[in-house]
């Protein structure tokens, strides 16, 4: 059953939940909890799996976690936590996932000198970008909080030692749950949590998100099938500076040099009127073009202090500028979505939008990296080239500050990311037809397969079709119809032999 928390625990009532290290952490930081954490904390604590809808910068990263720590906390001072994994943090971008390692060591460092005590809590990055000596690290010594994407989540699932390691775990996170449900990464991540489902049943699910719209739809995604799950929506307000803006007052007779040498001058002014600016384009190409000509154009005013940001360039120069961002040390970043979620990446007073980012959502998302904290106010520019763009960015402006949100459309049963999870579970071991229907069924984006269209994608897979392999498609898993039993290799008896 989904259903709406209504109330919101006083602070006390929260601080006498969690372990007393954490609370005087807490105390020496903030004033009080945020609103979401006063409606998320104690369900959390209690085991129950909650969404949690509310505005960038209102803590709902901190609301997940403090619950998490708290009790991995208890279990070190009473000499209990194990070599396991306890809690799964997954995120949609690998940026993302370096910024919560980041954030999680430090309060955890800070909790350790306060209470004069060594908790020995790990926690691990696994990403596209993790060495194999870290991997390998990590089968030795499982960090108690693993932070992944879905893709790499999918790769520990497969991995038959580290498949061990997820018996224990307690809690999974679901960080910018929107962005993931809208998309066959979505559909990936839920069969993944299904699978997860029959290594450590019962675990406790919990999806974070800035701009989810519909909210009942998202939890559903998020629990699947017949589970219960909370919803903390909490309708915080800030403040917002935003405009569209115009390089010339004329954009209809203008030629295309002038009117790119004036937006140019634009960025120039805006980046030097604000401490740091963060300058979104919408591919990776502009994303690098944007930052060669302002170096180009104004070498007195960019050179190191002005740096890209995208998925294609390496993992050291993302960190590098992911650090020299939270230190201070840039002017301005340009990135194309890789910045977009919530990433806290130091202090950043002014957004810059070129062009539309083509949803209510992407635009609030993006404009939030700005006054990222919660009494901050949102300041953002969208710079428009022609009259087009102009009135759909002015649409979009005027959305964001309503309030609206696009309503995002979950996909449903996805034959091909089926056929990849079946390959999935098959290597990993032999399953029965009837347990791989449940656990299939079990996610909200399979809720309505057809029987018929799942024996038609094991068919596919165990090389039914013969004529597919004049097309060089040939079996993937091993199926018998008989016995209803499939896995990756075929079990040989001894009368097999015998004949």
């Amino acid at each position: 059953m989904i259903g709406y928390l209504k109330s919101k625990a006083d602070n006390e009532d929260v601080f006498k939940v969690i372990n007393p290290v954490v609370g005087s952490w807490f105390k020496s930081k903030f004033k009080g909890f945020s609103d979401p954490q006063r409606y998320a904390i104690i369900p959390i604590h209690n085991k129950e799996n909650i969404l949690v809808s509310a505005v960038t910068g209102s803590g709902k990263t901190l609301t997940a976690f403090t619950s998490i720590l708290s009790e991995l906390i208890t279990l070190s001072e009473n000499d209990l936590l194990e070599n396991q994994i306890y809690a799964v943090y997954i995120s949609p971008l690998k940026a993302l996932s370096n910024d919560i390692h980041f954030n999680l060591e430090q309060p955890l460092k800070e909790m350790e000198a306060e209470s004069k005590k060594d908790f020995n809590i790990k926690v691990a990055v696994r990403t596209g970008d993790t060495t194999q000596s870290e991997k390998s690290k990590m089968l030795r010594r499982s960090p108690h909080i693993l932070i992944t994407t879905p893709e790499s989540f999918s790769i520990v699932l497969t991995s038959p030692k580290l498949r061990e390691k997820l018996s224990s775990i307690k809690w999974v996170i679901i960080d910018e749950i929107h962005a993931l449900a809208e998309s066959k990464r979505g559909v990936h991540l839920s069969l993944a949590l299904e699978r997860l489902e029959e290594l450590s049943p019962n675990f406790t699910r919990i999806g974070l998100s800035a701009t989810a719209e519909p909210v009942d739809e998202i939890a559903q995604f998020l629990v699947g099938n017949n589970r219960d799950c909370k919803i903390a929506k909490v309708d915080l307000k800030k403040k917002m500076d935003i405009k569209v803006l115009s390089p010339t007052p004329d954009l209809i007779n203008v030629t295309y040099n002038k009117m790119h040498e004036d937006m140019y001058i634009l960025i120039d002014n805006l980046i030097q009127a604000h401490k740091t600016t963060l300058i979104f384009t919408n591919t990776r190409s502009a994303t690098e073009r944007v930052v060669h000509h302002l170096k180009e154009k104004f070498p007195k005013k960019y050179t190191e202090n002005i740096g890209a940001h995208h998925g294609s360039l390496s993992k050291e120069h993302r960190l590098n500028m992911e650090k020299m961002m939270r230190e201070g040390k840039l002017k301005a970043i340009v990135c194309s979505t890789s910045l977009e979620l919530g990433i806290d990446i130091g202090y950043i007073d002014l957004v810059i939008l070129l062009g539309s980012p083509k949803s209510v959502a992407r635009c609030t998302q993006r404009f939030g990296r700005a006054g990222h904290r919660l009494h901050d106010t949102i300041k953002g520019r969208i710079i428009v080239l022609d009259r087009d763009d102009l009135v759909e960015c002015s649409i979009l402006l005027k959305d964001v500050i309503e309030g609206k949100i696009d309503r995002i459309h979950l996909p449903e049963n996805c034959l091909d990311v089926l056929a990849q999870q079946i390959y999935g579970i098959a290597i990993t071991g032999k399953i029965s037809e009837k347990d791989l229907w449940k656990m299939v069924t079990g996610s909200y984006c399979y809720r309505n397969l057809k029987y018929s269209q799942f024996i038609e994608v094991l068919d596919y897979l165990s090389g039914e079709y013969t004529k597919l392999e004049d097309r060089y498609v040939y079996a993937k898993i091993w199926y018998d119809k008989e016995t209803g039993m499939i896995g990756k290799e075929k079990q040989i008896s001894k009368n097999d032999l015998h004949d």
